[in-house]
């Protein structure tokens, strides 16, 4: 698609260097969009591990976060090669409405961290319960990728596991050497610490990155609505007519 022509159109327009501003969240869109539906296509045997969201698996998140942040941009595209009010501005209200809705959640996520941290260890719990069984493969495999990858056992540790198949028996991706049968009565060579300390440490550990993640997309939000009112102002000052 080519943005040259809002430049043609007024070379003393400092609006047209939004066309790719606005470009920027539409290719990020299109990109976890992308990603999404190619987990969903290669990875369709792994599911949410939380029963209580069943649609809340990796590939779901990202195909619904890509749709919107694709739309979004894609509004404002339009709206700047148009040079259209109304566009601009809905694309404003959008980008605040989301950044507010962002704010909102994790200020109660901090606000709310002890609450959410035994919600989802419960969740987690209820959801060893339907290890195994019938219709519940997806789970199933997720459980077993995440206790090899991350070399833990159960939510807590091991005895989440007593409850469900038994006493003195895991699954065999508890092992910590592989081998069929390897769950049954060995607890020596069983992974000790829990899945959900192990994630929560490695997140820890990783909370430059995230940090850096989260400023980045609150850096192009913010220009995103800086740059749709620029050329909405640009527009009024040129005195041209309301496009709907």
């Amino acid at each position: 698609m080519n943005y040259n022509f809002v430049l043609d159109r007024d070379k003393h327009n400092p609006g047209f260097l939004v066309p790719s501003g606005h470009k920027i969240p539409e290719l990020c869109g299109c990109g976890l969009l992308g990603v999404g539906i190619w987990l969903s296509a290669t990875q369709g045997s792994f599911a949410t591990l939380a029963p209580s969201l069943p649609s809340l698996s990796a590939a779901n998140l990202l195909i619904a976060i890509g749709t919107i942040v694709m739309v979004v941009g894609f509004l404002g595209c339009l709206g700047a090669i148009k040079e259209s009010k109304c566009l601009l501005l809905s694309f404003f209200i959008v980008l605040l409405i989301i950044f507010f809705m962002e704010l909102i959640l994790v200020i109660l996520f901090f606000v709310y961290r002890t609450e959410v941290a035994e919600y989802a260890r419960g969740d987690l719990k209820l959801g060893l319960t339907l290890y195994g069984s019938e219709g519940n493969i997806g789970l199933t495999n997720a459980w077993n990728i995440i206790q090899t990858e991350y070399e833990c056992c159960g939510v807590d540790n091991t005895t989440d596991w007593d409850s469900i198949l038994g006493g003195n028996k895991v699954p065999d991706s508890c092992c910590q050497e592989y081998s069929k049968g390897c769950g049954e009565n060995n607890p020596s060579k069983w992974f000790v610490q829990g899945c959900y300390d192990t994630i929560e440490s490695l997140l820890e550990k990783q909370t430059a990155v995230i940090g850096s993640i989260v400023m980045s997309i609150v850096v192009i939000q913010i220009l995103g609505m800086a740059f749709s009112m620029t050329l909405f102002h640009q527009i009024s000052r040129t005195g041209k007519k309301y496009k709907a």
